[in-house]
């Protein structure tokens, strides 16, 4: 799926050990990304492998457009068909972040959950100092809906997280947005 300057495509094996490098291996970052504690893993056993096709999960490898280029990692989790929501997740290696590409990864990612899934809800939770997912989320039409106070251990204490949600009938696909 294309966006504006985001690619959202399967993960080539020669992605791995490139997320694994700059993803994982930070720790201090990777520890507030993920609700698992951190440990030590070969590229191999890299949490980047996808084993196949999974129906609660769709991941995805993001590539800037203009160069080509692995920029991060997108996921829908926790997909849930009875109810059809799901979560979502984004990392963006550190040259691709602050060029506005997770706005667009957002978008993206809202339009495989509703428009090809038919999910009905998306919800995020990231730190409540993660300016730019807050940023990203909020300008693809995501409403805060509450947070959760010291929710999550980080590497150096304890952060409260914040949960944002976008029901289908709140999502306006690029088409719309356009026209307007």
């Amino acid at each position: 799926m294309r966006g504006e300057t985001i690619g959202l495509r399967a993960r080539h094996d020669d992605d791995i050990p490139v997320l694994h490098s700059e993803l994982y291996e930070d720790v201090a970052t990777r520890s507030r990304a993920d609700s698992r504690p951190w440990r030590p893993l070969s590229a191999a056993h890299s949490p980047f492998v996808v084993a196949g096709p999974e129906d609660d999960v769709a991941w995805f490898s993001v590539e800037e457009l203009a160069s080509g280029e692995l920029a991060g990692e997108a996921v829908l989790w926790g997909i849930d068909t009875h109810n059809r929501s799901a979560h979502l997740g984004l990392a963006l290696r550190p040259a691709f972040r602050g060029r506005g590409l997770a706005s667009d990864a957002v978008r993206t990612l809202c339009a495989y959950g509703f428009a090809v899934r038919g999910l009905q809800r998306l919800q995020l939770e990231t730190l409540t100092d993660n300016a730019p997912m807050l940023a990203a989320a909020t300008g693809a039409g995501f409403l805060r809906e509450g947070t959760l106070r010291r929710a999550a251990w980080t590497y150096d204490g304890w952060a409260d997280q914040a949960v944002l949600g976008l029901l289908v009938d709140d999502w306006e696909p690029r088409e719309k947005q356009a026209a307007q």
